[in-house]
């Protein structure tokens, strides 16, 4: 701290530095937050690791402060709680406290069970945990009878009511299939004063959305919408309502949509909260891929703020709204009104990139082209390019020489990649006859022999030393790939661990039994290097 001395224009030498740690009171009664002063050698937002110990500003332990997320009044928000793992559509009611609020069913999607449909994949990966749900608006396409007044809805009897004329905000995560079956829509919170009227339209499938029955009404909306498939968003809704409300029905909204296609979307990570809990909760502008993308908190009277990436100070970021973006990384801010302190939750930012392959055969008289250059030898070539909203998409491009193609090739692909050749896109294990037609002696006909490198990854293990599951690491063919870095994190997102393997330890002690969010670094045999996010169980 630099101290001042009343009537002069000199400060005083510094003579201690210190750090600001909030603390939970244990008075009883309402909670409380106290500030406590504690003399130590960490200066907390300058960016500098002041006592050496490999620790900078909120990675520090001396730089603690109180987190306070919203707490939802949704109970199970992220579908995390089950009483069983579902085995196929239409069972929600495997997941604790959701209740199957409609005749028309919604999906309980979890990784212990089943994936979801086939048609509507479910993107990866999960924003919170391993469940999600699924929810359709309207059923049937151009070939098969319209429905239109089939719309799936989850309810739910609240912890605690929302009470009249007050605020309350509701954030979810939503999933999107891709533009043509999940096209822009209305996402729909509608309440009601008693958990009496779930469910609502028993034994109607075209009962359609809660207000066409009695009890219900709604109370806010927004639209969403993303032109990137197989991709989540988050977004909010506020309303006031003007009675308590003791149960809630999300999902379409009434009106009926003008699509010939089957609509398909996803929800996870449900908070329903007053405002005032939302306070410190990072919000975005725009898109991760557009230049003005940004973040903020609102702005309060008398706060002071300062801005964080990766737990180290941003220097001259002291504003509730940052000037500017600072790369890919972990965002927090804090604020401190001079009795207390409060950080907001973990921002996790990382600019979307779609990679994709593409191959032909090189022959003569023929026109080769990736973007704007003619190709005129064979090779690999990479080029990158940017879609409509600004990200980037990196093309592979393979152009072979028809001299050196024999009439069998072997490709190993990894999961859920494409492997282009000719008019041809394959992304099953397999032969395929894949005929090849150019000019001057390029036609031909290739046996592809297709294989997927298999990589298994674990969703449970139990470090007990009974020589069974004791460790999590990811596994497969030796050969096929390598384990560059894992991490792992608890369900505060503060990281336990950085490594290869996992013994279930955490500063020399056991972790607590529970699920742990972790993202794995792997390189392929074919020199790419992918990451993969997932979730895994820690039991003992």
């Amino acid at each position: 701290m630099i101290f001042f001395v009343m009537g002069m224009t000199a400060r005083l030498v510094l003579i201690s530095t210190i750090a600001i740690v909030c603390l939970t009171s244990t008075t009883s009664g309402p909670e409380k937050t106290s500030l406590e002063i504690l003399l130590v050698d960490e200066i907390c937002d300058n960016g500098i690791d002041d006592n050496a110990n490999g620790l900078i500003d909120l990675n520090d332990p001396d730089c603690d402060c109180l987190e306070i997320p919203p707490v939802s009044l949704v109970p199970n928000p992220s579908f995390e709680d089950m009483t069983c793992c579902p085995e196929g559509p239409g069972e929600l009611n495997c997941s604790s406290s959701w209740i199957q609020a409609s005749e028309a069913t919604t999906d309980f999607i979890h990784t212990c069970g089943w994936l979801g449909w086939a048609n509507f994949p479910l993107p990866m990966p999960i924003p919170e945990g391993r469940g999600v749900m699924g929810f359709r608006d309207g059923r049937g396409n151009a070939e098969e009878e319209q429905n239109r007044n089939w719309k799936e809805y989850a309810g739910a009897c609240l912890t605690k009511p929302l009470v009249k004329d007050s605020t309350y905000r509701f954030a979810f995560d939503i999933g999107f299939v891709n533009q043509k079956h999940s096209p822009p829509m209305s996402v729909t919170i509608f309440g009601s004063t008693d958990c009496m009227y779930l469910p609502f339209g028993i034994g109607d499938i075209n009962f359609g959305c809660p207000t066409n029955g009695p009890g219900w009404v709604r109370l806010g909306a927004v639209g969403v919408s993303s032109l990137i498939p197989s991709t989540w968003k988050n977004y909010t809704i506020e309303f006031t309502p003007t009675e308590d409300i003791n149960a809630i029905a999300i999902g379409p909204p009434c009106r009926h949509h003008t699509s010939t296609e089957q609509l398909y979307y996803f929800f996870d990570n449900l908070i329903l909260a007053d405002e005032r809990s939302f306070d410190f909760t990072i919000q975005t502008y725009d898109h991760p891929c557009s230049p003005s993308f940004n973040l903020s908190v609102p702005e309060r009277p008398n706060q002071s703020y300062q801005w964080y990436k990766d737990g180290i100070a941003l220097l001259g970021e002291t504003d509730h709204e940052l000037t500017q973006m600072y790369g890919e990384g972990r965002y927090e801010v804090l604020a401190d009104n001079g009795l207390t302190c409060r950080l907001s939750n973990r921002f996790e930012f990382i600019i979307p990139e779609v990679k994709v392959r593409k191959s032909e055969i090189f022959c003569l008289n023929k026109i080769h082209q990736l973007g704007e250059n003619i190709l005129t030898a064979p090779g690999i070539y990479l080029d990158t390019f940017q879609n409509i909203i600004g990200c980037d998409s990196i093309v592979i491009f393979e152009l072979k020489d028809a001299t050196v193609i024999s009439d069998t090739i072997d490709v190993k692909i990894y999961e859920h990649e494409l492997f282009f050749i000719g008019n041809r896109t394959l992304s099953s294990p397999g032969q395929y006859n894949v005929e090849l037609t150019g000019n001057n002696g390029c036609d031909s006909l290739v046996l592809v022999n297709l294989s997927i490198i298999q990589l298994f990854i674990p969703d449970i293990f139990s470090p007990n030393n009974d020589g069974i599951n004791d460790v999590f690491t990811i596994l497969g063919e030796a050969d096929e790939f390598e384990v560059i870095e894992m991490q792992l994190f608890n369900r505060w997102g503060n990281q336990l661990f950085n490594g290869t393997t996992w013994n279930g330890m955490t500063s020399n002690k056991p972790a607590p039994e529970g699920v742990y969010v972790y993202t794995a670094k792997i390189a392929l045999e074919n020199n790419d290097v992918i990451t993969i996010r997932g979730a895994v169980t820690l039991i003992r």
